[in-house]
């Protein structure tokens, strides 16, 4: 009775890390969706196949995914990019020169990478209350200073400030998973 009553309070992440066999069916009908559509923007008809090698990666390399460094969306949107990035290499592959495999690697990496940058910084977005979205969103996206944006949301500087601190390191901490480094 304790196991069960154990086992259904232990997290997807911790379930996924111990390898219990429901914590990969539990993280595909969570996540499938994000990961298809990750994958559908970057290979387009083939974003099935892709989806399935990413959650078989993401099985396979369990033992890596950290909680404490970021969350399975991120880790999976990681996954999805490497997994995009190796499909559309191996798809373009054709007799070349070097050059020319060099050049086609240069062409598809960015592209594959602003996609998920995209999609992985959205998705991060939307992890925040509401408060620090608004903050977020209207310096970043609506390019507001935070005076600019206290007149709107009708909130002290300081609170702005604040709002936009906390939620930059909340965003980093949700980003760190997916990109394995630091990057604001």
């Amino acid at each position: 009775m304790t196991a069960m009553i154990c086992e259904m309070v232990a997290t997807l992440e911790d379930r996924l890390v111990t390898g219990e066999d429901s914590a990969l069916r539990d993280m595909f009908d969570e996540y499938g969706p994000l990961v298809l559509s990750i994958c559908r923007r970057l290979v387009g008809d083939d974003a099935e196949d892709v989806a399935q090698q990413v959650f078989l990666a993401a099985w396979r390399g369990r033992l890596s995914f950290d909680p404490s460094k970021g969350s399975i969306a991120a880790w999976l949107a990681g996954i999805s990019r490497f997994k995009s990035i190796d499909f559309l290499r191996a798809k373009g592959r054709r007799p070349s020169t070097p050059d020319e495999h060099i050049a086609d690697r240069q062409a598809v990496e960015p592209a594959v990478n602003g996609v998920v940058d995209q999609m992985v910084l959205a998705s991060a977005l939307q992890t925040l209350p509401p408060a620090r979205r608004d903050v977020i969103t209207l310096g970043f996206y609506e390019n507001l200073s935070h005076p600019e944006i206290a007149a709107r949301l009708d909130l002290p500087l300081g609170t702005v400030k604040s709002h936009m601190r906390r939620g930059l390191e909340a965003m980093q901490r949700e980003l760190e998973g997916s990109y394995g480094r630091r990057l604001l």
